[in-house]
């Protein structure tokens, strides 16, 4: 049993797999950073208190799924999504998708995937990923941060689906409903929307934990990590960040390159010249956040590791929150035409 589908690669998973899902409805002209803007994508929080793989939780993009899940409201497309206590009950939903004609999104844990590299496989459990068929034992799997298609055994597939711990996808399945004809209107007004919504994420949430202000929080602790944690889980520390910036999808320079491509994209809807000008603003922020990443890894690989190169690491995230601020703000202004 096999759905027609066309896979296609993306720098981001969710991205991705919203992409190509989206494609199998008819609808060809939205692209990785279409999608990424309309859902609102760009985000960053750190929370201190909550730990995942022994490191502070941190994250560059909105929750799992709500790129897929704003992207479909904003152009009005119903979508399906299940949750699922049995196993039993979830492959049986699953081959009922797939005999129906209907590619499906998965939420997964990374750390059993066996097709990727050692060296990415951990406990993180909001990668997603696209099922298009099956062939005995073997499902077959679209995995849009990879080159080609894939498979994963039935047992495999399972053990990914209700990895265990934070996230914990519980066998998630997420599709689009039906097929639907989305104008140019539409998609304007989409764009003026998921603008508005990261505007509001990223400048207006409450508290300092979230948004440019949760970045500048987040550069600040950095500075007093060496004295408060020692040198050992400090570097663990700044590890952790990394890889969630870099190797989680495109991680915190990726997703600031591909929001300003959405820019430019949306100019072409919304022929407003200030869009180009910040989009260049936020390929300034995923230069600077690949400089973090970079003086990052040399504290916890231990090539530098002085106080100074502390301070350094927390002066960039101050800066980026800077440049971000200014960024969203001159968003906030724009008149945006009907």
């Amino acid at each position: 049993m096999k759905v027609n589908f066309e896979h296609l690669q993306a720098a981001h998973c969710e991205n991705g797999v919203t992409t190509n899902l989206l494609k199998t409805i008819g609808i060809r002209n939205m692209t990785e950073p279409m999608v990424f803007g309309i859902g609102s994508g760009l985000f960053f929080i750190y929370i201190p208190l909550l730990k995942i793989n022994n490191g502070p939780a941190i994250a560059f993009r909105t929750q799992p799924g709500l790129i897929f899940k704003r992207t479909c409201k904003s152009l009005g497309i119903p979508v399906v999504r299940k949750k699922f206590s049995s196993k039993q009950e979830a492959e049986k939903f699953l081959m009922e998708c797939l005999e129906q004609g209907h590619p499906v999104g998965c939420q997964v844990g990374v750390y059993y995937l066996s097709y990727f590299p050692k060296e990415y496989r951990f406990h993180f459990n909001a990668h997603n990923l696209i099922v298009y068929g099956r062939e005995g034992d073997t499902f077959l799997v679209s995995d849009p941060v990879m080159e080609n298609v894939t498979t994963l055994s039935a047992y495999e597939l399972e053990r990914v689906r209700f990895a265990k711990g934070a996230l914990a996808p519980r066998g998630q399945v997420y599709y689009p409903k039906e097929r639907r004809v989305i104008t140019d209107d539409q998609i304007r007004k989409a764009i003026v929307t998921g603008v508005k919504r990261n505007v509001r994420d990223m400048l207006r949430i409450p508290g300092g934990f979230a948004g440019v202000k949760g970045i500048a929080y987040t550069g600040r602790k950095i500075k007093k990590w060496r004295d408060k944690l020692g040198p050992h889980k400090a570097g663990l520390y700044l590890a952790q960040l990394v890889r969630m910036q870099e190797e989680i999808g495109t991680g915190g320079g990726g997703f600031r390159y591909i929001y300003g491509a959405f820019l430019q994209q949306a100019h072409a809807f919304h022929p407003i010249d200030a869009l180009m000008n910040i989009s260049q603003t936020f390929t300034q922020a995923g230069d600077l956040w690949r400089t973090a990443a970079v003086q990052a890894a040399g504290i916890y690989k231990g090539r530098i590791g002085s106080q100074e190169d502390y301070n350094t690491m927390g002066d960039y995230l101050i800066e980026i929150s800077e440049i971000e601020r200014k960024a969203f703000e001159a968003l906030s202004t724009i008149k945006w035409r009907s």
